[in-house]
């Protein structure tokens, strides 16, 4: 196994940094470098610079649209874009959905959907978790029945992130309740203009609008949105998880915000504190081993061996990382982490106290980053999947 990147993929490196630090807008990559609001349009705007470009669906092959990367060449694109401050490429579409329809879709499907996620025209929500039904994701209810040439779907999703601005939803839907509960499910892509549809925000503890609620109340959809077969949707499920845990790994954010951590620290004071030192050094050791596990699997991919199934593995690890140096930040900015007014912050105030221009979105990043461990298959159960699928426990 070799760690080390080649002449060639150090070279794609630098052109990818040259290419980001002339295209990223730099009051975009101010507030995700400071944590401040990134607003939908400035999410949209990174989308279409990136789909532009061809590069926001990098991870795609040729024959769709994508540049056709290697595992390696994607692990350094998504490195330099996070290093220089870009915003996180929302996944619903490019990195979730998209491999779904690629892989069980129809061609016409194909030839629908994929154009409008690739250049960023078109926002993708996901329709999994219900009320009830989160980490046991097989005892959703939202129905589908079969109706002609539609389904007509009812039910409840929730937890749907940034569903306030989603035109395309793709959900699990139960279309059977024969046999067990997983043989019973269907994969649809619902037009979230469809009559019947209502989004409810969940405001968060920290005042965000991040999450919502969305309704179906008898909302037909065309049965050509199903992907692949009829209560085989469990299967295409299982595929798109794959890809999400990966992404929740996030290691090359989180090398950014280790930098960030050590800061804070220095600003507040704390950073020659011994025992706040060594716990930065151990998370910076996590970091690096998160990394390396990382490069195992994509050496593994590179010269053709069979890589780890370690989405799993990944996505705890990296959920845990995102949790420690969310708190630590916190622990170093002390009182300055207490939540603020998001206006007062985007008008320019940072209170009287220096530091507070790094340190006051703190409190709030603390409490969401809870969620890490739980969104994508909560870290228990994923325990139990690796425990089966790497150790045959």
């Amino acid at each position: 196994m070799d760690l080390n990147f080649t002449p060639e993929e150090l070279a794609f490196r630098a052109e990818i940094r040259q290419w980001v630090a002339a295209n990223l807008p730099k009051d975009i990559s101010h507030k995700v470098l400071n944590a401040l609001r990134l607003s939908y349009d400035d999410m949209q705007r990174w989308h279409k610079i990136l789909g532009a470009k061809g590069w926001l669906a990098y991870n795609w092959p040729k024959q769709f649209g994508g540049p056709g990367w290697t595992a390696v060449q994607r692990h350094l694109f998504e490195e330099e874009c996070a290093l220089a401050g870009s915003p996180r490429i929302m996944p619903f579409g490019p990195v979730m959905v998209a491999p779904v329809i690629m892989a069980f879709g129809t061609p016409e499907q194909q030839q629908k959907f994929l154009p409008g996620i690739a250049s960023g025209e078109v926002w993708w929500s996901q329709g999994y978790s219900e009320p009830g039904s989160g980490s046991d994701l097989a005892s959703l209810k939202t129905r589908a029945i079969k109706d002609g040439d539609k389904y007509i779907v009812n039910g409840q999703k929730t937890w749907t992130t940034m569903g306030q601005y989603g035109e395309w939803i793709f959900c699990l839907v139960r279309t059977s309740t024969e046999g067990k509960p997983q043989t019973g499910i269907s994969f649809l892509l619902i037009d979230m203009k469809s009559p019947g549809i209502t989004v409810r925000p969940i405001i968060t503890m920290d005042g965000e609008h991040e999450v919502n609620e969305v309704w179906f109340d008898n909302v037909e959809v065309p049965a050509n949105n199903l992907i692949g077969e009829e209560n085989k949707g469990w299967t295409y499920a299982k595929f798109l998880l794959s890809h999400e845990r990966t992404g929740i790994a996030d290691v090359n954010r989180a090398k950014r915000e280790l930098e960030r951590v050590k800061r804070i620290a220095r600003a507040e004071g704390v950073y020659d504190d011994a025992r706040f030192r060594d716990q930065v050094a151990a998370l910076e050791v996590d970091i690096v081993a998160l990394e390396m596990m990382v490069l195992r699997v994509l050496s593994a991919e590179k010269s053709g061996g069979q890589s780890l199934d370690v989405a799993g593995l990944l996505k705890i690890r990296g959920s845990e990382i995102q949790q420690r140096y969310a708190e630590l930040m916190m622990l170093a900015a002390g009182p300055s982490a207490l939540p603020f007014r998001h206006e007062a912050m985007e008008a320019g105030w940072h209170g009287d106290f220096e530091g507070a221009a790094e340190c006051a979105p703190l409190g709030g990043t603390y409490f969401n980053m809870r969620k890490t461990t739980i969104y994508g298959g909560s870290n228990e159960v994923q325990r139990n999947i690796v425990s089966q699928t790497l150790l045959g426990a």
